[in-house]
């Protein structure tokens, strides 16, 4: 098959075949070979996903977490605010029904 213009031998068709049969499973091997790098940078890529989801899952629930505590305490606070004035109104209040007692009494008859 050097020369372009002779006709082709059966050998040279056998020739032929056997190149092909030998560059298509080289083709095939080097196929499988970067069909399973790719699997295995995805699966790496996949990994790092993975990992970076799950650290913004983690930062997530420290800042619910936080929040919930400040919340917590101003809630507390703002019971204790709430309790202490309360207190002061009531206290005002006892004072005010004494001097509404004392004003609706009649005053001691002396003799």
């Amino acid at each position: 098959m050097e020369n372009g213009h002779e006709p082709a031998t059966k050998q040279d068709i056998s020739e032929l075949r056997a190149e092909l049969k030998q560059d298509s499973g080289e083709l095939r091997a080097e196929l499988k070979q970067e069909i399973e790098q790719l699997r295995a940078e995805s699966h790496h890529e996949f990994d790092d996903l993975r990992e970076t989801l799950r650290d913004v899952q983690t930062e997530l629930l420290k800042a619910f977490y936080s929040f919930a505590q400040s919340t917590d305490a101003k809630l507390k606070e703002s019971e204790i605010a709430d309790m202490l004035l309360r207190s002061r109104l009531s206290a005002v209040e006892s004072r005010v029904t004494e001097i509404e007692r004392r004003m609706n009494q009649p005053p001691p008859q002396t003799h």
